[in-house]
């Protein structure tokens, strides 16, 4: 599967430039999937590029998304709102191809996604690795953010992401587990599973969670 975008376009933000590399299949396209990164990589990350490869055959059209900060070559991420802000003006360029867009992210990407799914009119939200609270203080939960995304929401979490560990989710919540996967979705050699193979587990979940939706 190429992992090659078939298009790359910049994008002005009051918060900077953005850049959307699409990735597409010839058939005809039924919803767009839009993922960003998160606050300490790029769209580089292995659960970003395993969609990318899997999605578009399977009749949806991936856009990963690099936010502002990460284009202009900076290593720290701003606030939040400045996050938001970027997001939500590079949304009508998501947008263009007509299709419902699901909005999406991993760590803070994905809590970006859920903040702004509502005002944008996203269809859903795909929230991977969502950092439900800062490793080892579980008083700080984020989860009135995932909760209140305002659409169907799929959590796809690795069985040892320190930031959130599966069981500590609000019930109810619609999650897939990576056995062993780190917060990156990194395994380690000791359980005897590829890497591949976890991110089949992924990419296989929200496949059948994006065709439950779509048919």
């Amino acid at each position: 599967m190429s992992t090659r975008a078939n298009e790359s376009e910049t994008v002005a933000t009051p918060a900077g430039d953005a850049r959307i590399s699409w990735y597409r299949d010839a058939e005809p396209a039924r919803a767009v999937i839009a993922v960003s990164h998160g606050a300490g990589g790029g769209i580089e990350a292995r659960d970003l590029r395993a969609l990318a490869a899997a999605l578009p055959a399977r009749g949806y059209t991936v856009a990963l998304v690099e936010q502002p900060w990460r284009v202009a070559g900076k290593k720290v991420a701003p606030a939040p709102k400045t996050l938001d802000i970027g997001w939500t003006a590079l949304w009508p360029a998501l947008e263009k191809p007509g299709l419902p867009v699901v909005a999406g992210g991993r760590s803070a990407g994905a809590r970006v996604a859920c903040r702004t799914a509502r005002a944008l009119g996203a269809h859903a939200v795909l929230a991977l690795s969502f950092p439900l609270h800062p490793p080892g203080k579980p008083e700080r939960s984020r989860g009135e953010e995932l909760t209140g995304a305002g659409v169907p929401t799929l959590v796809v979490q690795g069985g040892r992401d320190p930031f959130g560990r599966p069981a500590e989710f609000p019930a109810g919540t619609a999650l897939t587990e990576v056995a062993h996967g780190d917060h990156g979705f990194a395994v380690p050699k000791s359980a005897g599973v590829s890497e591949a193979e976890s991110m089949a587990v992924l990419t296989d979940a929200v496949v059948a969670w994006l065709d439950g939706m779509f048919g």
